[in-house]
This record gives C-alpha cells, sequence and structure tokens, in this order.
C-alpha cells in the first residue's frame, strides 16, 4: 500500500536531485526497502509522508556524495556530469528554458537544490521541509532565498 500510495512521488523527489531515471529507480527501491525495514520503528511524532520524504532525502544525498568519493570528483565535476545527462537523456522533455532551468539547479550545493526542489516543485511549506530535513524554517526560507537568487543568476548570464 505505501509503494502504490508514495511511489511516484518518491520517484520525482529522487529524480530531481539525481537526474538519471536508473539511478532514480535504484534508489526508489532501495527507500522503501528500507521503509519496510523499519516500519516498526515509526513513531508516528511526524506524518508518515514526511516520515518517507526524510528516508528518501538522505539515501539521495548519500548517494551523490558517494558518487563524489567514488570518482574522486569536486561538486563542480559532478554536476557537469549530471548536466550532460540533462542534453542527451530521452526522459527528459522540456523546452530550452526547462533544461537552463534544471542545469541552474544542479550549479546548487545539494542541500540548496533539495529545498528549492521540495518548495518549488513539490510545494511543501516550511515546516513539511523543517520536518523532512530536521532543519530550522528560518534557515530553510535562507537556503531557498539563495538558491532562488542563484538560478535566477543563472538563468540572465
Amino acid at each position: 500500500m505505501l509503494v502504490g500510495a508514495y511511489q511516484q512521488r518518491v520517484y520525482w523527489h529522487v529524480r530531481k536531485m539525481v537526474i538519471d531515471h536508473d539511478d532514480a529507480d535504484d534508489i526508489t527501491q532501495e527507500v522503501f526497502i528500507k521503509i519496510h525495514k523499519a516500519i516498526d520503528t515509526f513513531r508516528e511524532d511526524s506524518q508518515l509522508f514526511t516520515w518517507i520524504y526524510r528516508i528518501a532525502t538522505n539515501e539521495c544525498l548519500n548517494f551523490l556524495n558517494k558518487k563524489r568519493r567514488r570518482f574522486f570528483l569536486p561538486i563542480e565535476d559532478i554536476s557537469g556530469q549530471l548536466s550532460s545527462k540533462i542534453d542527451s537523456s530521452n526522459d527528459i522533455t522540456g523546452d530550452e528554458i526547462q533544461k537552463k532551468l534544471q542545469k541552474a539547479l544542479l550549479q546548487l550545493p545539494d542541500k540548496q537544490r533539495l529545498v528549492f526542489n521540495m518548495r518549488y516543485y513539490d510545494d511543501l511549506s516550511y515546516e513539511d521541509i523543517s520536518e523532512i530535513t530536521n532543519t530550522s524554517v528560518g534557515a530553510l526560507k535562507a537556503s531557498y532565498h539563495h538558491a532562488a537568487k542563484k538560478i535566477e543568476n543563472f538563468l540572465t548570464a
């Protein structure tokens, strides 16, 4: 039931972070395996949705960190690698401005990109994002503001 209810949202949350369809599929599967194994530990002090998103978020960040370490790549090279996937992927559709926006998002630090995606694309409240990321609302608002400014600068350059 959980997979049916949340799989699509989790997949797109992950996909916006890792870009590649195959990686997003693998991570989404790992997320639901972790959920299945840990469902007994869910304390219901947060919404089930935010608990699931927290697991998905942590899996994304862990994946990106492992990828950097595995290839000994600085953040700029990972961004470049993911950016080239935007151009070459048949799975990513959209006009040039959408592709440029996706490339701008890849220039952001992972946590800023995560906050921007959850706020802009997923339309989550700062309070929900705060629960998911375990970050204060004020810090999230600042991250979103900085991300939006960086994206604006990238798009107008």
